[in-house]
């Protein structure tokens, strides 16, 4: 797990000042989920930055103080509800980077890493990312907008994926001919992700691509937040939503509930868009806690690679916020799609905003066709 010698020279970028702006005051205590599932002190914001600046003055991680640092989901409820105006979520990061810096990293990690830095994405699957592409041509040299697919989506949801790329199509858009995983597991976790955002920046440039859309609430935050480069970043609910008039949207006799992803609401204030797209389609119930209250998946932050059962009893927990009788839960993020998933156990179908349009746009073209052929029996 590490070589035991002093890490304080690794959290040379974390300013203590920072830290002390901490007024202990338990505020964050009442909106943590992992606290909530743990208890103990250590596994909340206020008791995780007490850990760093421990490590700050001693030096030598132990197995406690990991595990508090790396099972933060950075879910941001703790920064949105602390006084002083800390941001927990980030010095949590820079501090997993001081210990990855000084060789503190789990086998978990370390693997996620390997698989990205041999193949570009975390699964390490040889295959190509764009296999569930219907139409190559879809691919162009030049594009002013490009789909950036991301890991999940390409290799374990590779139906969504093209259908959202066939949504797209109408509008213009196009794909990186040699998409890479994004970064977002890899900065989350404290590891540097500089090649392959820089691979992937490097292929939108030469595209001359002013925006990109993205499905997934990590690749979202990370290309908005983390990219150094001047080109607007859209969810694909923002980019359908905004063209809602020209979709041909028809209405579906079903009730759903929408989840909002940590990444895309409570970080980014993304709210409205899958909103607006699933009112047009269908009714919607709102969770018990919902927009810049949600309850986390439990996925993000790395938890689910290197704390699955923590992972998954906190998905749980968000499972117990679905108002009865919905028919699914609508989400637009797809490891809050499987996190969600694995914990309803079949008991709750969990959906992407893109599934829902896709149905909608297949329920008009069937009552369109099949007034054609009535009339030519007529």
């Amino acid at each position: 797990m590490g070589t035991g010698f002093s890490i304080t020279q690794d959290f040379s970028d974390l300013d203590p000042r920072l830290l002390d702006r901490c007024a202990r005051c338990g505020t964050c205590r009442s909106v943590c989920p992992v606290m909530a599932e743990q208890g103990w002190e250590s596994s909340g914001a206020r008791g995780r930055i007490l850990v760093i600046k421990g490590l700050m003055k001693s030096g030598r991680p132990d197995e406690a103080a990991q595990e508090s640092l790396f099972t933060c989901t950075t879910c941001g409820r703790c920064k949105e509800i602390c006084p002083a105006g800390v941001n927990p979520p980030l010095l949590i990061e820079r501090a997993r980077s001081g210990l990855v810096l000084a060789g503190f990293v789990s086998k978990e990690q370390a693997s996620i890493r390997d698989r990205v830095f041999a193949t570009g994405n975390t699964f390490g699957e040889a295959s190509s990312r764009l296999a569930f592409l219907r139409d190559r041509s879809l691919i162009k040299e030049k594009a002013d907008c490009v789909f950036f697919v991301g890991c999940l989506m390409s290799y374990r949801y590779p139906e969504t994926a093209a259908r959202t790329a066939d949504l797209l199509r109408r509008f213009g858009v196009s794909l990186l001919p040699d998409e890479k995983c994004c970064g977002s597991p890899l900065l989350r976790m404290g590891f540097d992700a500089g090649e392959s955002m820089n691979s992937n920046l490097r292929q939108i440039e030469m595209m001359g691509a002013n925006t990109v859309v993205t499905s997934c609430a990590g690749c979202y935050t990370t290309l908005k937040n983390n990219y150094s480069a001047d080109f607007q970043v859209l969810n694909v609910s923002e980019f359908l939503a905004d063209r809602i008039s020209e979709l041909e949207l028809y209405p579906l006799s079903k009730t759903v509930t929408y989840h909002d992803p940590c990444h895309l609401g409570r970080c980014n204030g993304i709210f409205d868009p899958p909103r607006k797209i699933i009112e047009a389609i269908c009714e919607l119930q709102e969770m018990k806690a919902s927009r810049d209250l949600a309850r986390c998946c439990g996925g993000g932050g790395g938890v689910r690679a290197g704390y699955k059962d923590l992972s998954l009893s906190l998905a749980e927990k968000r499972l117990e916020d679905v108002p009865e009788g919905v028919n699914c839960i609508v989400t637009s993020c797809p490891l809050c799609i499987r996190n969600l998933s694995d914990a309803a156990k079949g008991k709750m179908e969990v959906i992407d905003v893109v599934d829902l349009v896709a149905e909608s746009l297949d329920r008009a073209k069937a009552r369109t066709n099949g007034r054609s052929t009535a009339r030519k029996v007529a």
